[in-house]
């Protein structure tokens, strides 16, 4: 293994964003390089410089999923065992495009790797989506995850809620919705302010809008399995939109997890009977004093309001075939309620002096591959620039796909440095400390893989003094304070 003060002669690899596409991609690069290396003819040792616009690294893992996954923290623990490592060099709280450019980063690295994340939401382009209590899935998400920028508050005082989306993200936001606050705060790590808004949550009733059917929709099995064990929570679905034709189930059989998903709901089903049947009680048999209503086959086409709030949105009754087409049936019913959240996709971030696919929601890249090219829609690859996860393919795919991703553009990325002059060893300035240099001459002091494991060590503290393994920093000047304390 390189010594980290001493690889001028290695490869020097810049990644932008210490989430779970750049991490990943980062350990992947080196493994690669150790197999491959000396074949490819560019050595078996690298520098790779990993920098995160937040103070605290894992991006999506820390900040884009609901608290209460319990698999989270097993990725998150495997993405630190990544970071602790004398060949990767974490910088948080620098900024791509403001703290440093790319021309900064080519004259440093032999190769960049883009790995930003999503960071806004997709527009509802519906009538009233400009109502005062119709909110972006992605802004209320940074609300309960603690996201350093994100709103210290948020108003849950609405007593009926819709819901529109047919994936995960809209299941996090409708199961964080009809939350109990105490069951909440006893298995995750969120901030005081997260526990008092939830406690304070007056939604009573919540209405699940998915535009297609039961077999198309985007669910994953875990998070089916979590909607079950809501506390205080009755589920209501319309038997009518399990009645699936003979084409449409053989359809969904042919693909491992859309059988599994279909399955699931369908247990869903037979368990919201129960629930019924029980008298309108919980999973566990309690008296519920919530309702959470999931309706499929239903495309919300307007949100109505009065005096400039929400008080219905207006749903058409779809049917889909079995080849995944919707078609409008001109059914129509409108549905109280005083707040509207969608989930209906976000946009990845864009990257300045880097071409935007708008279309595809991605930074512009040859056919996928992960090459980065000048136009959206094709135009020449750009030396030595690389984009994976989200950046390269758009909002979709869960955290396990940007494995298959970083693989791929690895593999490219070797395959472009072999063919390089000095085996890859393209960037002028091979000086490992002219970073540090750099930044600390325009005044910017990065929060390293130490600073982030004070932070991670005061979290536990916190968490510990309340019987929990973690409790949440949310302010970003605390961050800096204790990663910089001596």
């Amino acid at each position: 293994m390189v010594d980290q003060h001493d690889d001028k002669n290695g490869l020097r690899i810049a990644v932008i964003g210490a989430g779970p596409a750049g991490v990943y991609s980062s350990d992947i690069f080196l493994r690669q390089l150790r197999k491959e290396g000396e074949k490819l003819g560019v050595g078996t040792d690298a520098r790779i410089d990993l920098f995160e616009k937040l103070p605290v690294p894992f991006g999506l893992v820390r900040y884009g999923v609901a608290p209460d996954h319990p698999s989270i923290k097993f990725i998150a623990d495997a993405l630190e065992k990544t970071l602790d490592n004398p060949d990767i060099h974490l910088y948080c709280d620098v900024e791509f495009g403001k703290d440093i450019t790319l021309d900064d980063l080519l004259q440093r690295y032999d190769a960049v790797l883009f790995a930003t994340g999503a960071v806004k939401d997709k527009p509802l382009n519906l009538p009233g989506a400009d109502l005062d209590g119709v909110y972006g899935a992605a802004k209320f998400v940074e609300w309960y995850d603690g996201y350093p920028t994100g709103a210290r508050t948020w108003p849950l005082d609405a007593q009926q809620v819709a819901v529109i989306g047919g994936g995960n993200v809209a299941m996090d936001v409708a199961r964080e919705l009809m939350r109990n606050a105490d069951d909440l705060k006893a298995r995750t790590d969120i901030p005081d302010n997260v526990y008092e808004g939830i406690k304070g949550n007056k939604a009573r009733e919540l209405h699940l809008f998915i535009r297609r059917g039961v077999a198309q929709a985007k669910f994953s099995v875990q998070e089916l399995r979590e909607m079950e064990k809501l506390p205080g929570v009755q589920l209501i679905i319309n038997e009518d939109d399990f009645e699936l034709d003979d084409d449409t189930i053989e359809e969904a059989g042919k693909n491992k997890l859309t059988r599994q998903m279909v399955e699931e709901l369908y247990a869903i089903r037979e368990m919201a009977e129960d629930m019924e049947d029980d008298g309108d009680v919980d999973f566990e048999g309690n008296p519920a004093d919530r309702k959470y209503y999931v309706h499929f086959n239903s495309a919300p086409t307007e949100v109505l309001g009065e005096d400039g709030k929400v008080k219905a949105i207006r749903v058409e009754r779809t049917e889909t075939g079995a080849d995944g087409v919707m078609h409008r049936t001109g059914e129509f019913t409108d549905y109280p309620v005083q707040a509207v959240y969608h989930a209906i996709g976000y946009q990845p971030a864009t990257a300045p002096g880097i071409a935007y696919d708008e279309r595809h929601a991605h930074l512009a890249n040859a056919g996928g591959d992960g090459r980065i090219t000048t136009e959206a829609d094709g135009g020449d690859v750009r030396d030595r620039l690389y984009a994976t996860g989200w950046a390269k393919r758009g909002p979709v795919g869960l955290i396990g796909s940007t494995k298959s991703d970083a693989l791929m553009i690895v593999t490219n990325m070797l395959e472009d440095l072999s063919k390089a002059a000095e085996g890859g060893r393209i960037a002028p300035d091979r000086d490992p400390e002219s970073i540090d240099r750099l930044l600390a001459e325009r005044g910017i002091k990065p929060i390293d893989f130490a600073g982030w494991k004070r932070i991670d060590a005061f979290e536990r503290s916190e968490g510990a003094k309340e019987g929990r393994e973690h409790k949440k920093v949310i302010d970003p000047e605390q961050m800096r304070e204790l990663a910089h304390a001596e």
